[in-house]
């Protein structure tokens, strides 16, 4: 399609595609508020239900190189059904399992199914929107970005307030069958498009995925343990690192499963170091702020959630807007405008204390989701902008795994710097808000290396021959 509008056969794609995107942040978000429950109900300790949601996420990292290669094996409509049945499967079994290991277990078969889905995502609807519509549909994209992590906790504390924690997991099938119906109707066909290699790197695929995996286990850890030098962090955080350096070497070789040539563009390298660092200031938020609403003003767990609404209502109002935009006025301008938001913003909620009334970080939050979706979105599109079509699917892993890093270090950050500050939690907290207010300010400084209005982009590696 040579126009600029989007058509009702490709808007009907990308609400398909986008309810797909949501259940796994959905029920990832859900499982979180959970922990305390499910721990009760298996009559378990809370490290050891933690490994129902630290499972998932790595089994979501390890299995995202492996979609790389598999989209243009199998098609990408073969495998989002594959995945969408897959998370499926794994729901349904969570939702009926019977001690704290089969939910471990059937968490890391949904944990895969996402790992299919979730950079499926991206690469569906960007070769259907193609470069010149690729920043209005990333930033509809990002309206399941910013409302996903917000509405998880208050559909999973609505749901354990009112039935069971079994109801949570088959919500999720309910919502799945849906999309699973629905992708198999409207999601146009496509054959398999051999542009890479024929044969799957199974060396790459060994190194790759397991290394990132490996950090954001030591990141987990991290957070679990409130401390950075400890062997339970240190030595996975080795091991990744390890494996991480052995992939960069044998990448060299013909074929690998991600060509980092890809990061020799400044802009692509600009671009998933922004998505990476918003990804962890986002994250720093989305846990920081519902302990600021427990700990100074005494609100539970779901009218904590609710005062997180404004965050994800932000974000869902910005990066469709911003999103549009960066087509025709390109991403720097946008970019530039919405990180300086988001650093005032962060500014303002380290002055946040006990009496401070609930309307002014709940105005904060607004005003920071409202910037941080005024540079994501054209930060994204601007991504797409520069990637060749048989590179779509690379630089949309190499974006989601850098994004699920930098969620996971922030994560981890709060963590360590609220326990580090147990005596002030409060002052804890404006540390934290400290921490996103320098990753925000990074993000201005890499920003004038996106594309700007009239320039032509700066065009990564083409595949490797």
């Amino acid at each position: 399609m040579s126009s600029n509008k989007l058509d009702g056969r490709l808007l009907r794609t990308i609400a398909v595609v986008l309810l797909g995107g949501l259940l796994g942040i959905l029920n990832s978000t859900m499982a979180a508020v959970a922990t305390g429950t499910l721990a009760t109900a298996f009559d378990t300790s809370l490290s050891t239900i933690g490994w129902a949601s630290t499972g998932f996420l790595l089994a979501v990292t390890a299995t995202i190189p492996f979609t790389t290669w598999a989209v243009d094996r199998y098609g990408g409509k073969r495998l989002w059904v594959a995945g969408l049945a897959l998370f499926l499967v794994g729901s349904l079994a969570a939702g009926l399992a019977w001690d704290v290991g089969s939910l471990i277990a059937f968490r890391v078969v949904q944990g895969i199914g996402a790992g299919l889905l979730d950079p499926l995502v991206l690469i569906l609807l960007a070769r259907a929107a193609g470069p010149r519509r690729a920043g209005r549909v990333m930033g509809l994209m990002g309206v399941v970005l910013s409302l996903g992590p917000v509405l998880g906790p208050i559909v999973g504390g609505a749901l354990l307030g009112a039935l069971t924690w079994r109801a949570m997991f088959l919500f999720s099938v309910v919502v799945g069958v849906v999309a699973l119906v629905l992708a198999v109707r409207v999601i146009p066909p496509d054959e398999p498009v051999p542009t890479g290699p024929s044969r799957l790197d199974v060396i790459g695929l060994a190194l790759l995925g397991p290394g990132f995996a490996t950090v954001v286990l030591a990141l987990s850890q991290a957070a679990e343990q409130g401390a950075f030098v400890v062997w339970q962090v240190l030595l996975p955080l080795a091991a990744g690192a390890g494996l991480l350096i052995g992939y960069g070497l044998h990448a060299r070789r013909p074929g690998p499963l991600i060509d980092l040539r890809l990061f020799r563009s400044r802009s692509f390298s600009a671009s998933v170091t922004i998505m990476g660092l918003g990804g962890m200031g986002l994250y720093a938020g989305l846990f920081a702020l519902p302990l600021y609403y427990q700990q100074a003003h005494g609100h539970g767990v779901l009218a904590a959630g609710l005062l997180m609404a404004p965050l994800g209502l932000g974000g869902a109002i910005a990066m469709p807007l911003a999103g549009r935009l960066s087509d025709r006025l390109g991403a720097r301008g946008l970019a530039f405008g919405g990180a300086i938001v988001a650093v005032l913003s962060m500014l303002a909620l380290t002055r946040a204390g006990r009496d401070t009334p609930e309307v002014w970080p709940a105005l904060a939050a607004l005003t920071f989701g409202l910037g941080s979706g005024c540079f994501s979105a054209p930060t994204m599109g601007s991504l797409y902008r520069t990637l060749p079509e048989p590179m779509v699917a690379q630089g949309s892993s190499v974006l989601y795994m850098l994004n699920q890093l930098g969620g996971a270090l922030g994560v981890a950050l709060v963590t360590l710097v609220v326990q580090t500050a147990s005596a002030d939690p409060i002052a804890g907290l404006r540390g934290v808000f400290w921490l996103s207010v320098v990753s925000n300010l990074v993000v201005l400084a890499l920003i004038p290396l996106l594309p700007g209005r009239g320039r032509t982009p700066e065009p990564v590696a083409a595949h490797p021959g």
